[in-house]
């Protein structure tokens, strides 16, 4: 699906909610709520709690949320099917060979009656 990455839509799509950030800071960290959480109509949720300031909190999870957005968007790349190279299968089979014969050395010959 196609999301606008623009500023005002991403607003508008978008729920802001704040909270108390956890980590240092004292006594002003438990009091304000600096932390922002983002919850986009896409289902995408950005959390910033990397500064003191509530604003520029905002400003870093918009600009989280575009990144990822952005990243949604990018086309997947298609897996171009390979083959197993003629040689390898060659080694393959002769140590596989070896290994069999290395385990039919261990058993006692057959008795023949």
């Amino acid at each position: 699906m196609k999301y606008t990455t623009d500023r005002k839509s991403l607003e508008k799509e978008s729920e802001v909610e704040f909270f108390r950030g956890s980590g240092p800071g004292g006594q002003r960290r438990n009091k304000v709520e600096t932390g922002v959480r983002l919850r986009h109509a896409s289902g995408i949720v950005v959390e910033a709690v990397d500064s003191r300031s509530q604003a520029q909190n905002k400003e870093t999870a918009f600009v989280r949320l575009k990144e990822r957005l952005d990243e949604l968007q990018k086309p997947k790349k298609r897996r171009k099917p390979t083959k197993v190279p003629a040689r390898a299968k060659r080694v393959r089979l002769k140590e596989k060979r070896a290994l069999s014969e290395k385990k039919q050395r261990r058993n006692r010959p057959a008795v023949e009656l």
